[in-house]
């Protein structure tokens, strides 16, 4: 009970002392995420809860164009604990300023969970990310390169209120959950009255893993777009191979390949795991005449091709109806110690003849573990 009051009073100071960091994009899958910090519960009854800084930093170069500069990519709060032996909560909160119309803090959360444990059952509320079948969509923004992105995946809002249920297996390798949660068309969640359904399936293996959805994401009242979603990773040794496909249609009976977003995603590890070379081409198409549109922004196929001559970024301003839009590029990680990773990244699409190169570092400032440390002294 000492150990958990000197921990509780270095955080209060600790949180007096909180700065804020200027908001830059950062997204694109990487396994591994140096944000994961479980929590090490001792004799089963310590509910000091896991508490790590996150932040990314990098050089950002578009080679053809101007645009060139360091920044940071992120700096992020997680905190996962429990409250009992069957309730526990999750926070991701970035500190960025606000981009929400309401300017609400709750605009930079990404998700706040409350759960409770029942045997095999989780029922989960409070606000995470849609369960939408896809590796990519699964990755943290920390984890992510933006230029080796689907657009899909950079127009949609997946970060939404909500509640879902999930089943487990008793060997945990198999798992179904049910997600009721805001739609992100929704710009007004407490007024617009537009929901998302999301049943997913998950599973892991040594060789293999899958997540699979179908999902009906509400984009006018009472119209929905139907999603399909096929994610696989596969495992050989030190090389994985993941496999993201995803259909969307305002109806069952659509054409299929007439909105949809392919992504292959090869990576090899060595070095002890120490260095990671990844690649990724993704391959985009959607028809001229879309019923929804997630960028939020219903314009001419005119507007869109001057929006993206316009644009001096690698990443166009908007995807083409009609047109084929291919993303691709490739990188290298390497972490000299668990918490910190470095990273060189190069990517690129059809849409222009730039090319974006972002060198730079990730890393975890672990403060459960240094406030653990400097209570055993305290002692």
């Amino acid at each position: 009970m000492k150990k958990l009051f000197t921990f509780l009073g270095v955080i209060l100071v600790m949180a007096g002392s909180a700065t804020r960091a200027q908001e830059v994009n950062s997204s694109a899958p990487l396994q591994g995420s140096v944000s994961t910090a479980d929590a090490t519960l001792e004799d089963g009854e310590d509910w000091i809860p896991s508490i790590s800084l996150d932040s990314r930093y990098g050089y950002d170069r578009v080679v053809g164009g101007d645009a060139a500069g360091f920044g940071g990519d992120g700096f992020y709060l997680y905190i996962d604990g429990k409250i009992s032996k069957h309730f526990s909560y999750s926070l991701c909160q970035r500190f960025f300023s606000a981009n929400g119309e309401d300017d609400s803090v709750f605009d930079n959360t990404d998700w706040l969970t409350l759960s409770y444990h029942l045997g095999d059952f989780t029922f989960t509320a409070g606000k995470e990310s849609m369960y939408i079948g896809s590796y990519e969509i699964a990755a943290d923004d920390i984890d992510s390169y933006y230029d080796l992105n689907s657009m899909f995946y950079n127009s949609l809002s997946t970060y939404q209120w909500g509640a879902s249920a999930m089943w487990t297996s008793k060997s945990e390798n198999t798992s179904v959950v049910f997600q009721f949660a805001n739609s992100p068309f929704s710009y007004a969640p407490k007024q617009d009255n537009m929901y998302s359904y999301n049943l997913a399936w998950m599973s892991q293996s040594d060789y293999h893993d899958a997540t699979w959805s179908v999902n009906l994401v509400e984009y006018e009242p009472g119209e929905y777009v139907k999603i399909i979603a096929l994610g696989q990773t596969f495992y050989i040794g030190s090389f994985s191979l993941s496999l993201d496909y995803i259909e969307r249609s305002a109806s069952w009976r659509s054409k299929l390949g007439e909105d949809f977003t392919l992504s292959v995603m090869p990576a090899v590890t060595f070095a002890d795991e120490k260095v990671r070379l990844f690649g990724k081409f993704g391959w985009e198409k959607c028809k001229d005449d879309l019923e929804y549109d997630f960028l939020g922004e219903y314009l001419t196929k005119e507007e869109m091709i001057a929006a993206n001559e316009e644009c001096g970024t690698t990443l166009p301003a908007f995807k083409i109806g009609g047109e084929d839009y291919l993303y691709y590029g490739a990188g290298v990680e390497y972490c000299p110690i668990e918490s910190v990773r470095l990273h060189a990244v190069w990517g690129s699409n059809n849409y222009t003849s730039r090319h974006t190169i972002n060198i730079g570092a990730t890393w975890r400032f672990d403060i459960t573990n240094a406030i653990r440390r400097i209570a055993g002294k305290c002692n």
